[in-house]
């Protein structure tokens, strides 16, 4: 996909070496259509992996993309060169009187917290309620799926005994939604978290419908209002090493480390992992751009309410 870029990203020279497509600004200006605007708050701690994980999946369709970073005035990062976030990301103060076509919130290391116990809680819930009258479609991830179900729909959070941990089998409960067009009955969804949501909350809710679930790890997808919003519990844009280097930066420093379960061959980290997750991970994005963005979003973008 010609991915409109900001010139300089470090992940346009790793993308390259995977032979992946990527367009900076500067080529990006030559061609005479609309891109679509999409804009991602990054709340990972690691933000260049992060954005290297979402411009891997963002290149999977033909339709052009500007792609725009921001951040939260009121949450300094500790893991990220403050000259990458100065050259790459805008607070959203910044941002408010702009509009997107599609949104992406990622997940946070926050999630063992109570919502309003997040330092960022106020500005986070604040742009949550913005996204409803100047995106198209938003896509919250992992922690950001469970706060966006609890600020918009009140869904709580609970505690869970042990890490949800390691790739886990989804069964699409609609199968016809065009989000799944393409999709096999059951696809594999990378996990990591401390928390869950519950199906009976969901169930409870008109608003909200449970497109996808595992026997195993609970609910993985959520839609709501038409696909204009979309709750992933899951990390389908996580790297092959990912859940690895997660694995081996714990081992021994936390007692609730386990192996991360179906991920490792034979059961064995020195064997590497079996990757189960990509294809299904690229045509969902790919999917949510088309016939949720792409298919929605009005021309003149300052049209979106």
């Amino acid at each position: 996909m010609p991915l409109r870029i900001p010139d300089k990203l470090p992940a346009i020279d790793i993308l390259k070496q995977e032979n992946i497509f990527v367009m900076t600004n500067q080529r990006a200006t030559t061609q005479d259509i609309r891109p679509l605007r999409m804009v991602v708050l990054n709340l990972m701690p690691l933000k260049i992996t992060t954005e290297t994980d979402l411009v891997r999946l963002l290149s999977n369709t033909p339709l052009q993309l500007e792609l725009h970073f921001m951040k939260l005035k009121s949450h300094t990062p500790k893991h990220t060169p403050v000259e990458h976030m100065m050259s790459f990301y805008r607070d959203f103060e910044t941002m408010r009187d702009e509009k997107f076509d599609g949104m992406i919130i990622t997940g946070a290391p926050v999630e063992q917290l109570p919502f309003e116990k997040v330092a960022y809680w106020h500005e986070i819930t604040g742009i949550f309620t913005w996204a409803r009258t100047h995106v198209t479609s938003t896509l919250y991830i992992c922690w950001a799926a469970q706060a966006g179900l609890y600020h918009h729909y009140g869904v709580p959070k609970y505690p869970l005994k042990t890490k949800m941990f390691g790739i886990f089998e989804q069964h699409a409960l609609y199968p016809t939604l065009p989000i799944f067009r393409g999709f096999d009955d059951i696809f594999s969804m990378p996990q990591s978290r401390h928390t869950e949501v519950r199906h009976s909350d969901i169930e409870r809710n008109d608003a909200l419908t449970l497109i996808a679930e595992s026997p195993e790890s609970g609910v993985g997808m959520v839609m709501a209002r038409g696909g204009r919003e979309f709750f992933i519990t899951g990390h389908l844009e996580y790297a092959p090493n990912t859940l690895d280097e997660e694995y081996k930066r714990d081992a021994g420093k936390r007692q609730d480390v386990a192996l991360p379960v179906n991920y490792y061959r034979a059961n064995t980290p020195a064997l590497g992992p079996v990757v189960t997750w990509r294809a299904h991970a690229n045509l969902l994005f790919s999917n949510w751009i088309n016939y949720y963005v792409y298919q929605e979003t009005p021309y003149n973008i300052d049209d979106i309410e």
